[in-house]
């Protein structure tokens, strides 16, 4: 466990590891494949390199500043950790990242397929669209560049031959996100399977923008 830490800290370290196990029990972050964060003011929480998040524990977990220089613990941050840093400069509404290489969302980033169907209200709703980012290294300057650039309009982003990076208000809100962006990709690909969907009017995509602006996630 980080050492010398405040309530506020051990409150998001706690939710941390309580969302990383989620996502192992969901199947959603095999091995030691994908990183975890939440904003903690001036820093950030994140899970450290080479962590297996079904599995993480409080020692996995460390405090890095903006410019990725740690700040508390003992391992080295995420591999990741630029492109959490980037976000949450570009969004100050996101307050927690979630990136994962989740068996069905991660098969549409390797066919280079968005998931932007419009076939279940949910995924209209909380994403609208879900881009491509181009391929690019892991880690590199690139993957930062090309991903990022989608964050100004979106909350969730596949990575080309990758993975998916989702960004909520809080951990909760992203690992809801995360589970609603598996769901639909895996109800997507069933679709497909059985013969193609029959996608949602433009009159019911209108439909549930106008609902979303009412509840106020426009």
């Amino acid at each position: 466990m980080i050492k010398i830490m405040n309530l506020y800290e051990f409150k998001n370290l706690l939710s941390i590891v309580k969302y990383s196990r989620r996502l192992g029990k969901k199947n959603l972050t095999p091995g030691t494949s994908g990183n975890i964060s939440v904003r903690l003011g001036k820093n950030i929480m994140i899970s450290a390199s080479g962590s297996a998040l079904g599995y993480l524990r409080p020692e996995d977990v460390v405090i890095m500043d903006f410019s990725s220089n740690l700040v508390k613990g003992s391992k080295k941050p995420s591999s990741e950790k630029h492109l959490h840093a980037k976000i949450y400069e570009m969004r100050p509404d996101i307050n927690a990242i979630i990136h994962c290489h989740a068996p069905y969302v991660s098969s549409f980033a390797v066919a280079h397929i968005p998931l932007s169907k419009p076939i279940i209200s949910e995924n209209i709703f909380y994403f609208g669209e879900i881009p491509l980012a181009e391929y690019a290294m892991p880690s590199s300057d690139d993957l930062v560049n090309f991903t990022s650039k989608f964050f100004d309009r979106h909350d969730a982003v596949l990575m080309a031959n990758h993975g998916i990076i989702i960004g909520g208000k809080d951990i909760k809100d992203a690992y809801y996100k995360m589970e609603t962006a598996e769901t639909y990709a895996q109800i997507y690909l069933n679709s497909i399977i059985l013969g193609g969907s029959h996608d949602l009017s433009q009159k019911d995509i209108d439909e549930i923008y106008e609902l979303r602006k009412l509840m106020g996630k426009a």
